[in-house]
């Protein structure tokens, strides 16, 4: 088992303006980005900055104008040019533009400038293909239908974000509790994507059991990770994609309704027909006598001694225990009684 820090990241380092509240408010965001955005497709000897007074630089795409830049885009444009950022960022707008003219490349394959109501969001070489956030937040709609973001971090943050550069989700299903090696675990996921090349499109399938505030996800297993850049090969990324959520959720029912019956199970088999023939059961299954007999005391109040009232009643007394240590061992102790039912 291992612990998960990604969302517990994201947690601390989104701002405010970039948290949602739900998946829905989360798409309307994103697809409100997509339907103002769009691509101009330019020769690089036709993109040209230009200076806008004293204060601001501005890209010429051709004939269709001249936009502000974000700072990921001017990062972009900067690494075309082959020109320090920072250098840049202490010249004046039209020395700034004079630089530019002399080092952005000038070949004959368009560039990509993707642009949103009047800023450029990043410019690309022809060999980027875009997956948009908002596309793929209507897949995770309709194939997570069950999962939602986890209980809000300690700053209130509750795992959905969406910003200029990027995309980022955590889902946890909180129903869809089941059994691997004796033990309950639930299924999540994060997912993450950039529209503008920030990072590569992602997602990262598990099994965990706890959740803290901090979004740090405890005790993961069957942890399943994916990435892939932008590339041509995009639409076959996302079918992945899409592919290992369905796989999640298919396992996710086939374990709850196995975890069900197994339930279900021990509400009705009994470990014994009297006390004495439980509590050396329960010795065998390593529960100390005295701690037996207290269960058998707790568990007689349901009329039988079933297997889900004997680890119902050690579990709660498990919490009594002084260390931790002592209380997560008796409670595999307890748990491990579901294996007796065949």
């Amino acid at each position: 088992m291992t612990h998960l820090t990604q969302a517990s990241k994201q947690l601390f380092r989104r701002s405010e303006d970039e948290r949602y509240p739900s998946l829905t408010e989360l798409w309307q965001y994103c697809q409100q980005q997509k339907e103002g955005s769009q691509d101009h497709w330019e020769q690089p000897s036709r993109i040209v900055a230009k200076p806008d007074g004293i204060e601001r630089l501005l890209l010429g795409v051709g004939t269709d104008g001249a936009f502000e830049m974000t700072d990921w885009s001017f990062s972009q444009l900067c690494r075309l040019a082959g020109v320090s950022k920072d250098t840049v960022n202490r010249l004046s707008p039209e020395t700034a533009s004079r630089v530019f003219g002399e080092t952005l490349p000038c070949g004959t394959k368009p560039l990509q400038v993707f642009e949103q109501n009047g800023r450029i969001r990043s410019i690309h070489t022809a060999s980027y293909t875009r997956l948009f956030n908002a596309d793929l937040l209507t897949m995770l709609r309709e194939f997570a239908t069950d999962f939602q973001p986890p209980q809000a971090g300690s700053n209130g943050a509750t795992g959905l974000y969406a910003g200029e550069q990027d995309l980022f989700v955590f889902m946890i299903d909180p129903t869809g509790w089941a059994e691997i090696d004796g033990q309950a675990f639930a299924p999540g996921f994060f997912i993450w994507n950039s529209e503008v090349g920030r990072r590569s499109i992602g997602i990262s399938t598990f099994w965990f059991q706890a959740v803290c505030q901090n979004h740090i996800v405890w005790d993961a297993v069957e942890v399943v990770d994916f990435t892939r850049k932008h590339t041509a090969n995009m639409h076959e990324c996302f079918a992945e994609v899409r592919r290992l959520i369905e796989g999640l959720v298919a396992k996710r029912d086939e374990r709850r309704d196995g975890f069900v019956r197994v339930i279900r199970q021990a509400m009705t088999k009994t470990l014994g027909d009297d006390a004495e023939e439980v509590l050396k059961q329960l010795a065998k299954s390593g529960i100390p006598r005295d701690l037996g007999k207290r269960a058998l005391d707790v568990a007689k109040e349901q009329g039988r001694f079933t297997v889900f009232a004997v680890v119902d009643a050690l579990t709660r007394l498990t919490q009594e225990a002084k260390f931790a240590g002592d209380r997560t061992d008796a409670d595999e102790k307890a748990a491990g009684l579901l294996s007796l039912i065949a």
